[in-house]
């Protein structure tokens, strides 16, 4: 066996600062997420919104990355991207994908399946004038997935957009570029327990505003 691989085999770690139980868990799925949240943001946990994205293209073959969670609206989990990204793609391809939340400090995460459709232009508007300066500009100034041939492509189109836009707070947000709410389908929240004998309590959607509840085993 490699080195490396013997080094990782032997990582350990048990888990026992909490509990889970159906009556912990209550019968809103998204009420306990949001509890949850506010604990790891208590915590001080780095990027407490940090979420990996898992998404399909047309060849089936899937994809994974992390971006940020911005908003709870209507039941969904909002977060902004250049719609002609490879997730953003994948997504006009199959708008079906899966959401996950590790917060390791508490040993929880949260897996999320559901439908993701593009917020209103308003909702994306406002969003985009609420950034910063530098990502607005750098908004409109990344091909977002695009092969480019170098970096310098990009610095020189950010510097024609500074000289075009100053410091002017009206940088039109691009056509490109909004938001994605995903409503979930499925939720199950994980909470580490010892010997790997972890708590997972599992949301389905059982019709609208609806959800059934149940255990599912480590």
């Amino acid at each position: 066996m490699h080195t490396l691989s013997q080094h990782i085999a032997q990582i350990r770690e048990d888990y026992s600062l909490a509990t889970l139980d159906e009556h912990l868990a209550g019968d809103d799925p998204l009420a306990l997420f949001e509890k949850w949240f506010r604990e790891a943001e208590i915590s001080e946990i780095t990027d407490v919104n940090a979420m990996s994205l898992a998404t399909v293209d047309a060849s089936l073959q899937p994809h994974v990355r992390t971006v940020l969670l911005k908003g709870l609206e209507d039941g969904g989990f909002v977060f902004y991207t250049n719609y002609e990204s490879t997730k953003g793609q994948d997504i006009s391809f199959c708008n079906k994908v899966s959401l996950l939340f590790f917060w390791k400090e508490l040993q929880r995460q949260v897996r999320i399946e559901g439908v993701a459709e593009r917020v209103t232009a308003d909702l994306s508007d406002a969003y985009f004038r609420s950034r910063p300066f530098g990502s607005r500009i750098g908004a409109i100034a990344s091909p977002q997935s695009r092969e480019i041939a170098a970096r310098d492509i990009l610095e020189n189109r950010i510097q024609e957009l500074l000289k075009q836009y100053g410091e002017d707070d009206a940088v039109p947000r691009p056509a490109h570029w909004g938001g994605y709410i995903v409503y979930p389908r499925k939720m199950e929240f994980w909470q580490g327990r010892s010997s790997r004998l972890h708590d997972r309590i599992v949301f389905e959607s059982d019709g609208p505003q609806a959800w059934k509840k149940y255990r599912i085993a480590p």
